[in-house]
This record gives structure tokens, sequence and C-alpha cells, in this order.
């Protein structure tokens, strides 16, 4: 590892508990997908690609233990909030500072009964990752798995190592697809208790359809 970590960063080594980078589940995924990787760069890359190729999953806000990496490692799926953090926990197990972002969006290409339910193209509290490359935090956002932008007609995100990789400002055609609104910061966990009564709060038809087993995806 080539990266100098300051004692600040150093932070964003640690386990938490739903960035839960010491989980033997989290522990052995990340020898697994790094192996053959050189430096942090290619470590985070490896990592970014398996992350995002977790299938996109509905969240589910009455149930904490969703937003843990070793949960969504072991169920083979999650949200935005759920993927950056197991994208975070696998950077931290492999010995890469990660941390956690949040942010407004706009979503422009989300379907008509997802507008419907969230009450229109604003999408709070957005989770994405950063990473600790060069000495310098890179943004990424392993959301949106290969198939489903296949169903909603933007290509998959790439990440090389190196630039933010933290939204899909276009899709195949040329039109808006995500824009940031408003940025909350970072942070060392998921706060998944002020967010889980945040979008209860925000959202509370989108909720209820969550929990009524009606909303799986945002597209098709």
């Amino acid at each position: 590892m080539t990266d100098i970590i300051t004692e600040t960063n150093r932070v964003f080594l640690a386990p938490a508990d739903y960035v839960d980078s010491d989980h033997p589940r989290v522990e052995q995924a990340a020898t697994h997908l790094t192996a053959g990787a050189v430096d942090a760069a290619s470590i985070a890359r490896h990592l970014y690609v398996a992350v995002r190729e977790i299938p996109y999953g509905a969240p589910d806000f009455d149930r904490l233990e969703s937003f843990k990496a070793s949960t969504v490692l072991a169920e083979g799926r999650g949200y935005c909030v759920a993927k950056a953090s197991t994208f975070a926990a696998l950077c931290r197990a492999a010995g890469v500072p990660a941390r956690l972002g949040f942010a407004d969006v706009s979503n422009h290409l989300a379907t008509a009964r997802v507008l419907d339910l969230m009450g229109g193209e604003l999408f709070a509290w957005h989770g994405y990752a950063e990473v600790l490359l060069d000495g310098r935090w890179v943004k990424v956002s392993p959301t949106f798995d290969s198939a489903l932008c296949a169903r909603m007609g933007v290509p998959p995100l790439a990440f090389d190592g190196s630039n933010d990789a933290h939204l899909q400002p276009f899709d195949r055609l040329g039109r808006t697809f995500m824009r940031y609104e408003k940025t909350h910061g970072t942070f060392h966990d998921v706060p998944a208790r002020f967010l889980a009564t945040e979008m209860r709060r925000l959202y509370p038809r989108a909720h209820a359809a969550i929990s009524a087993g009606e909303f799986r995806s945002p597209a098709p």
C-alpha cells in the first residue's frame, strides 16, 4: 500500500456497526475480490465493480440490519445506502480508508410509478462512498447494477480508480438522468436510525409500498 494514511484518516479504516468491515463475511469477500490487486487504486476498482453488480433492491427501513455490509453480501441485494456501506466496509477490510457521503438527488428517469410514490423527482439522502486514493478522497456510487442500467437505458457507471464516479448525468439518448442537488456531508457509519425515521416521514407512500412488497426496483 503506497498511500500515506494520516491519523485523521485512520478512523476511516475502523469497523462500525453497519460498515462492519471486521465481520468474517466481509473480510473473506475483501480477500477474495482483491486477489491480484497491487495498489489502493486497483483494490478500489475491483471492489467497486463487485459491489456495483450486486442487484439493486428496494430499501427496507423496517429492518435496520439491511444497512449492514455483511447482510448485503449474505442476501445479494441492496439499495444505494446499503451498497455504499458494503463498498466502504470492503475497502476498510482491504486496508483502504473509506467513508460514506449523502446527498439529495433529482432522478429524471425513474418510472412514473416511482415518481408518484416519491412525490416527485427529488430523492433525499442518496448514499454514495468516498475512498482515499493518492491522498485525496474520491467519490464513487456503486448503486446501479448493469442489468438495471440496461433496463433504464443508461450505461453502467465506470470507475477508473482515480476520478470521481458518483453520478450518471445522462442516458444513452443524452437525456438528463441524475443531478446532485444538496450534499449532507460525510459519515463514518450509516446513520441508520435517522434514515429509517426520515424516509418514513418524507416518503410515507413509498414506505407503505415497500413494506407491502409492491416496490422492488426504480425501473421496469
